[in-house]
């Protein structure tokens, strides 16, 4: 008996899953591109250095400036003062000044000249000659000065051979806070060019600065309480004509 051979159709339809071709519908290929469009730009890391850059230099210039204004403004101020002042006398000497137009250095009668400046020792005869350290330095602002401001042995020295040494007298340095001095005409407090007595400043309380000269020890500086009356010694720049 011969054997029988069978024959079967068999169809193979191409799908869209097959294996080796994969296409994405309309849908997914829209969210793929949303998704990417919506993911965060950062900036570059230089482009923020340069803004970190930028406001730093913003806020040392608007420092820089309230620094500047501040000390412009206290110019102004000492100078609209000094112009409603009038010396009745002077005492004058000629000098050798580069400038141009300047030939002699002034000072007001019965001011001492040393150096830059102009000097004023209330003396015992002075009816307002003794006063706290708040009033003597408005006794000198009236005059178009401030209380005496040293910066060498040789301006102390100076000063002090016209002093009485039984009496004290208010110098223009005091204390701020937390022992911060400071001088009345915004110099710095040089530590190099500090003349306290022995022992001084010796209290938290006592803010304000005179020069003495206690016994045996010499001419120095004592912090007292500020309220105190002493004498003082007044303190200008030459005026040049």
């Amino acid at each position: 008996m011969a054997s029988e051979i069978t024959y079967a159709e068999v169809k193979f339809n191409n799908e869209s899953n097959s294996l080796g071709t994969y296409s994405e519908s309309p849908a997914a290929t829209r969210e793929k591109r949303v998704r990417h469009l919506s993911k965060p730009v950062f900036p570059s890391l230089p482009f923020t250095f340069l803004m970190v850059l930028l406001l730093l230099l913003a806020i040392t210039f608007l420092v820089a400036f309230i620094i500047y204004f501040q000390k412009y403004s206290q110019l102004l101020e000492e100078k609209k003062a000094i112009k409603g002042i009038t010396h009745n006398e002077l005492n004058c000497t000629k000098i050798n000044s580069r400038m141009e137009d300047k030939v002699w250095s002034c000072c007001p009668k019965d001011w001492k000249p040393f150096g830059s400046h102009c000097y004023l020792v209330s003396t015992l005869t002075s009816a307002d000659s003794a006063a706290s350290w708040k009033e003597s330095e408005k006794k000198c602002s009236r005059m178009g000065a401030h209380l005496l401001v040293i910066h060498s042995k040789e301006e102390q020295d100076f000063i002090t051979k016209s002093l009485d040494a039984g009496a004290a007298y208010f110098i223009g340095l005091w204390d701020t806070g937390h022992r911060q001095w400071q001088w009345v005409d915004q110099t710095p407090y040089n530590e190099s060019a500090k003349f306290w007595h022995k022992g001084e400043p010796s209290s938290d309380n006592e803010k304000c600065v005179i020069l003495n000269h206690p016994w045996n020890t010499g001419w120095g500086w004592n912090d007292i309480p500020c309220n105190l009356n002493q004498k003082s010694v007044c303190q200008m720049k030459k005026i040049y004509l």
